[in-house]
């Protein structure tokens, strides 16, 4: 199932030689460096970094195995998506968000999946799940790993309006009964392949 990798980008030996595999690899289709940021929420569940690898895979179980040889204290991240839409948008990919579903059950997907299509800036949209992997366990487990929400921006907007742009389609979706609540924020600041 195709996903996203997102890997601690802090120069060393491992992150180095990931990078050099994932620009290589024809089960990644893109690979950039992004700046993440966490919502506060999330922070008990997970060891962040600041910045990260993040490559668009064909395979998630195949970026998995990777990304889970070379665990460090910082946590990656492994998204297994199954897409809801994919279209062209005007501008490149700046952003990716990730959500949770707190509560909710499989057809609620799909109405979430209308109201985000309706969002022009939205080039790929998708559910499906987490995996984290570090050097240790996380203290809490992250109770909503198989409700996860990724929303994929393409614009010429800088980071921040692009951010808001995406609070404002998070809230539009709260607002109709859905708790989705914010995860990680992916500022796209290169890219790599």
């Amino acid at each position: 199932m195709p996903g996203y990798a997102c890997y601690p980008y802090n120069h060393t030996h491992d992150s180095i030689r990931l990078k050099e595999e994932w620009e290589s690899s024809r089960n990644v289709g893109s690979v950039y460096f992004v700046t993440a940021t966490f919502a506060d929420g999330a922070r008990p569940y997970f060891r962040p970094s600041n910045h990260y690898l993040m490559a668009r895979v064909d395979d998630a179980g195949g970026a998995a195995r990777q990304v889970s040889e070379r665990r460090q204290d910082a946590d990656a991240f492994v998204f297994e998506i199954e897409e809801l839409f994919e279209r062209e948008v005007d501008g490149s990919t700046t952003f990716v968000s990730a959500y949770y579903l707190e509560y909710g059950e499989d057809e609620d997907m799909a109405e979430i999946a209308n109201i985000v299509a309706k969002r022009e800036h939205i080039s790929r949209a998708g559910v499906g799940s987490v995996d984290v992997y570090g050097a240790e366990p996380p203290k809490f487990t992250f109770p909503y790993r198989d409700s996860i929400v990724v929303l994929e921006v393409g614009s010429k907007k800088g980071h921040q309006s692009v951010n808001k742009y995406c609070e404002k389609t998070r809230s539009d979706i709260s607002r109709r009964g859905y708790s989705l609540t914010g995860l990680v924020g992916l500022a796209i600041l290169e890219k790599l392949k």
